[in-house]
């Protein structure tokens, strides 16, 4: 059965592309981290790839806001190919880094909206602080293709200073719901609602959100890093016997997918 091919974009700064690229060839697929300026120059060709990662890390130091620069390179150099990519329903993730430049550039959580319109943001966690710790997320939505049949809580770690996702209007809550792309919620270790208590929810996020997809499914954002529990070893309990929960189905549904378009 062929592997389909993977394209992690890599931006100056990025630092979680070979953490992705791990989880996505254990999930079956075959990645290529190839840098922005690759693109740009024709070296490297959208078309040859069925799924799309924006990975996490601090890509251009963070400047002018978290995932704001990368957006722009998004919305200035490539929009054509990525609404190509988002539109031929080609499975997309954006994760930490990558979910807010996705909603920086209007991508999520609607395609249609625009970077200077934007409905939702990523901006700083309530608490003021940067957070890196383990968080339990519970998949939501039957919509979105990468948390389509899962059940099983994740446990993964977190580590962001602008993560607590934010509605320009209240009311657009109602239809992120109503359209099923609440994706990824914080939640306890029985998976129970965080009902906003921190650290459960650890940055303040609208209705314990940590992740969300287009309307469509194909495209996920989420904060948390899944792609570093993919093995069981990596969980900080795992000496004491924990295990499990590991955000590898996430990445197994994504490529699946993509293999059987």
């Amino acid at each position: 059965m062929r592997k389909p091919r993977v394209l992690i974009l890599h931006a100056d700064g990025t630092n979680r592309d070979h953490d992705a690229a791990q989880a996505f060839e254990l999930a079956g697929a075959n990645a290529d981290i190839v840098h922005l300026n690759q693109l740009r120059a024709g070296e490297k060709q959208w078309s040859d790839y069925q799924l799309l990662v924006v990975p996490g890390g601090f890509s251009y130091a963070d400047a002018l806001g978290a995932g704001k620069l990368l957006a722009l390179d998004l919305n200035t150099y490539f929009m054509a190919e990525v609404r190509h990519f988002v539109e031929s329903g080609k499975p997309v993730i954006g994760i930490c880094n990558g979910f807010q430049a996705l909603v920086k550039s209007g991508l999520l959580p609607d395609q249609k909206s625009e970077i200077h319109h934007q409905k939702s943001t990523l901006t700083f966690n309530a608490d003021g602080h940067f957070e890196c710790r383990w968080v339990t997320l519970k998949p939501q939505s039957q919509t979105c293709l990468w948390t389509r049949g899962l059940t099983d809580l994740i446990e993964c770690p977190i580590a962001h200073g602008e993560g607590r996702f934010m509605l320009s209007n209240p009311d657009d809550l109602a239809t992120l719901l109503a359209h099923d792309q609440v994706a990824l919620t914080y939640a306890q270790h029985d998976g129970t609602a965080a009902n906003g208590a921190y650290p459960i929810n650890p940055n303040g996020s609208i209705s314990d959100i940590a992740g969300v997809c287009n309307p469509r499914g194909n495209v996920l954002g989420l904060m948390p890093h899944p792609e570093d529990h993919i093995f069981a070893y990596q969980h900080p309990r795992w000496t004491r016997g924990e295990d499990g929960h590991s955000g590898l189905k996430l990445f197994e549904n994504g490529v699946k997918y993509a293999r059987e378009m």
